[in-house]
């Protein structure tokens, strides 16, 4: 069974920074190509960010560009979400996702979430 994990949310004051994991099992990790999204209280679900299998290609939603950075590493079948000048907006829960196509589709392939909260 596909599985994912994420690791490192947590409370954080506004302009500081956050790196979250998402450590993925049950799939051939290097085959998918990967995304973060977040949903915040009250809020769909929202693209964040999304690598590609070698991680040489990245989109990013404008809400986040020039602010976080996501990337890959294969041989630890783990993805990473690098989140700098956070901002209170940022605030939601992040999920993983294993992308079902490209350029990014979601899939049924989600994470349990990890909780980031911006205080201002």
């Amino acid at each position: 069974q596909v599985q994912l994990v994420e690791s490192g949310g947590g409370l954080v004051q506004a302009g500081g920074s956050l790196r979250l994991s998402c450590v993925a099992s049950g799939l051939t990790f290097s085959t998918y190509a990967m995304g973060w999204y977040r949903q915040a209280p009250g809020k769909e679900r929202e693209f964040v960010a999304a690598v590609n299998w070698d991680g040489r290609i990245t989109y990013y939603a404008d809400t986040v560009k020039g602010r976080f950075t996501i990337s890959r590493d294969n041989a630890k079948n783990t993805v990473y979400l690098q989140m700098n000048s956070l901002n209170p907006e940022d605030t939601a829960i992040y999920y993983c996702n294993a992308l079902r196509n490209w350029p990014p589709v979601a899939s049924n392939y989600w994470g349990q979430g990890t909780q980031v909260t911006v205080s201002s």
